[in-house]
């Protein structure tokens, strides 16, 4: 008989995609309630929307991330985008892989806001699907090798050198940027719309706007490293947006209009519903089932760790959960290199479609696509990626 969680798992994920084509955090709230109805206690549910609903973190990551669109939007009106744009001189290929993958290099929640004005510019003649998707795809492609990032902690956890797991990651560093390129970026063709020679002061001030926030942020994190770590981004993602009304010249009474046009509303929302579905699913008996499946190798380290990434929407989570299992199996205390470098891999493949990963979320919600049309496009970089892995974990692991 099939387990009760199970179903709900995937009636879940089936509402999640079905419901957001129209509105993300109605989906997700849609999600983690079906979820608690086949996996958790009415009382539990309870608790768990009272403790997404009061978590000061939570609280203020969304209004950080609220703020972000409006950023956005501010940038926009001033003609601050345009002056990114057109004061770089790149093919839009490459300006479309460079300008996500260079603030997915200072990593903030729902960074993505930051580099989707920029790309939605850069972009034309560029489907929003492609472009939705590319933002997330190349936006996290050097990430995947940054040592400073989620490969600090996972490295340790599963007894891997840092650097000689980047070593074994850098291959698939390679096959993320050329496949992606070959198969969201068609459209693209030609060179950034060019307006005379270069202003370089226009753009330094253009590229300051977007740049203080994500190194403003990681600057409070360092200078105070016991605070909640929320605190500083709102912080910095307010003086980022100062410094866009005052570069601007736009009026502070403008921006109620602005957040109004860019519904900025809507990416709060969709950070506590996102939540409250990470957090039912946690408390399920969902990643216990998904944890004990009886699997091969290979299966084990890429399907299984493309899955769990694709339902949490984070890589550290699927790691947790992978490499204690992968200890059990084989009797080890330690995982070689190449099968740690194949888990995060597929790990990280899985968490770049997932519908609770911020960044994915955040973008389908400013290109105004659904996570169905996403996953479309998505699809054949992805199951490439997976493939490529899977073989290679079945001849060398």
């Amino acid at each position: 008989m099939v387990d009760p969680v199970w179903i709900g798992f995937c009636l879940s994920l089936a509402l999640l995609m079905a419901i957001g084509r129209r509105s993300t955090w109605l989906g997700l709230l849609v999600a983690a309630l079906v979820l608690a109805i086949f996996g958790l206690e009415p009382a539990r549910l309870g608790e768990e929307a009272w403790r997404t609903a009061t978590d000061p973190s939570i609280l203020l990551l969304a209004l950080a991330v609220g703020m972000i669109p409006v950023l956005g939007g501010a940038m926009e009106v001033s003609g601050l985008a345009d002056d990114i744009v057109s004061n770089l001189r790149l093919r839009r290929r490459h300006f479309l892989v460079a300008a996500p993958a260079l603030f997915g290099m200072l990593p903030m929640p729902g960074g993505a806001l930051l580099s989707a004005p920029l790309v939605k510019r850069g972009g034309s003649g560029v489907g929003p699907v492609s472009l939705a998707a590319a933002n997330v795809w190349f936006r996290h492609s050097l990430l995947i090798a940054y040592p400073l990032g989620a490969l600090l902690v996972t490295t340790k956890m599963a007894g891997v050198d840092l650097f000689v797991a980047i070593a074994h990651l850098l291959p698939g560093l390679a096959v993320i940027v050329i496949i992606g390129s070959f198969f969201l970026l068609r459209e693209a063709r030609g060179r950034l719309p060019a307006r005379g020679r270069p202003d370089r002061r226009r753009l330094a001030i253009a590229l300051s706007v977007i740049l203080v926030a994500p190194v403003l942020d990681l600057a409070l994190l360092l200078a105070f490293p016991g605070a909640l770590p929320e605190v500083p981004l709102v912080i910095a993602v307010a003086a980022s947006l100062a410094l866009a009304i005052l570069a601007g010249g736009i009026p502070p009474a403008a921006l109620p209009g602005i957040g109004h046009r860019m519904k900025a509303w809507n990416f709060s929302l969709i950070i506590l519903a996102m939540f409250l579905f990470l957090n039912v699913f946690t408390s399920t008996r969902a990643p216990e089932l998904i944890a004990g499946l009886p699997v091969h190798r290979a299966v084990l380290l890429v399907w299984l760790g493309a899955l769990l990434g694709y339902a949490t929407g984070r890589v550290q989570v699927p790691v947790s959960i992978l490499v204690p299992i992968y200890f059990v199996k084989y009797g080890v205390d330690a995982m070689a290199a190449p099968a740690f470098a194949t888990m995060y891999f597929a790990t990280f493949i899985g968490f770049m479609a997932s519908p609770v990963h911020p960044c994915v979320v955040v973008s389908l919600e400013y290109f105004g696509v659904s996570h169905r049309d996403y996953m479309r496009a998505l699809l054949p970089p992805t199951a490439i990626s997976l493939a490529a892995a899977f073989i290679f974990a079945l001849c060398f692991l």
